[in-house]
């Protein structure tokens, strides 16, 4: 039998396998840390915080209601967030993007899509907090409107863009009524009028100091949108008093859970009938659901929040099909009736049998 054979040291080709094991293993932990030490232009979103707006914010409930008779609600009705990590500041590093594109539930997007070059970030910040303003108001304006009530709203402009196509034709303090000949409604349906244009001439007409006007303004394109430059706001006069309450979350995609927990708070009975449902889309005062960003990532966020159900914006099915979370069922919405009768559907019979789905 051979002697067994021991070497104090390896033999020559052992040493050069060795070295470049090293040397590969520096290389790899350079590309690490220069991977985790430099910036990107992009950015990261990853399913945020989830509220039902039957519930409470702290000690607060999301929606108060004033002079109206209320009712008793359980179940959740749950508004789901996204997560930005990242800033023009401070963008995040490769390592993290590369970790973000390898998690389904998170996902990298431009820097400028969500910042636009010379958009300043507070502007940015600011036109969010309106959104979410307004869409609150548009979710009041739907519940009250379907319920019976009468009420009377108008579009302002609350300031402008120093580079706004807008600029020298429109005022911070007017009113807007009309683009094209067509009603404006909130924010949401003045972009969607101002975008139907594709950069062709529009004309705006409303009210300044009491007086009217009507102006041609030509749209510029900001981040493929095309955009007046201004920033508005919806002032609504209701016949009761409706208070929504949710710090730190901004744009207008809560409108159509907003609208569905007002109605269920001026309606008898229970509307989930104990379940909880999770939901994303904007809202329009004549009740038509719009599409929103970040629809996967709010997917997982209601999936970890123990929500079954799901109802999304037909225009973000096409996002929607082939990354559903596992155990979660998805119903296509394209109005705020469409929303409601799901609700009714899952709160009584807990099957979404018969509804739209995404895909089918």
């Amino acid at each position: 039998m051979a002697p067994d054979v021991y070497f104090d040291e390896p033999p020559a080709r052992s040493k050069r396998q060795s070295k470049a094991a090293w040397v590969l293993l520096g290389l790899v932990g350079s590309a690490l840390f220069l991977g985790s030490q430099l910036s990107a232009p992009y950015l990261i979103e990853r399913p945020g915080p989830v509220f039902n707006v039957l519930g409470l914010e702290g000690k607060t409930p999301v929606i108060s209601i004033a002079d109206a008779k209320t009712y008793p609600t359980d179940g959740q009705l749950d508004l789901l967030t996204v997560n930005l990590i990242g800033s023009p500041e401070q963008t995040p590093s490769w390592l993290e993007l590369l970790g973000a594109l390898l998690d389904p539930a998170q996902a990298v997007v431009p820097l400028d899509e969500v910042f636009p070059p010379n958009v300043k970030t507070s502007q940015v910040a600011k036109q969010d907090q309106l959104m979410m303003e307004d869409s609150q108001s548009q979710a009041t304006a739907v519940a009250l409107r379907t319920l019976g009530y009468q009420y009377t709203y108008q579009v302002y402009v609350d300031s402008m863009d120093k580079n706004a196509a807008a600029l020298g034709k429109i005022r911070a303090g007017d009113q807007i009524d009309t683009v094209d000949g067509k009603r404006v409604t909130g924010i949401q349906g003045l972009r969607t009028l101002v975008g139907a244009s594709k950069g062709a001439s529009v004309i705006v007409s409303g009210r300044r100091a009491g007086k009217p006007f009507t102006v041609t303004i030509q749209p510029k394109s900001v981040n493929g949108n095309w955009r007046l430059g201004i920033f508005a706001g919806t002032k609504f006069k209701f016949p009761i008093n409706v208070s929504l309450k949710l710090s730190d979350v901004g744009g207008p995609s809560g409108g159509m859970m907003f609208a569905l927990g007002i109605y269920d708070k001026l309606t008898p009975g229970s509307l989930t009938g104990g379940q909880i449902i999770a939901g994303t889309g904007t809202i329009e005062e004549q009740g038509s659901v719009g599409p929103i960003g970040g629809i996967q990532q709010k997917m997982y966020g209601a999936q970890r929040a123990g929500a079954k159900w799901f109802l999304a914006p037909a225009q973000n099915c096409s996002e929607v099909v082939g990354h559903i979370p596992a155990g979660l069922k998805v119903v296509r919405v394209a109005t705020f009736t469409d929303a409601l009768t799901a609700v009714k559907q899952i709160g009584a019979r807990q099957s979404i049998f018969g509804l739209p789905v995404c895909g089918g």
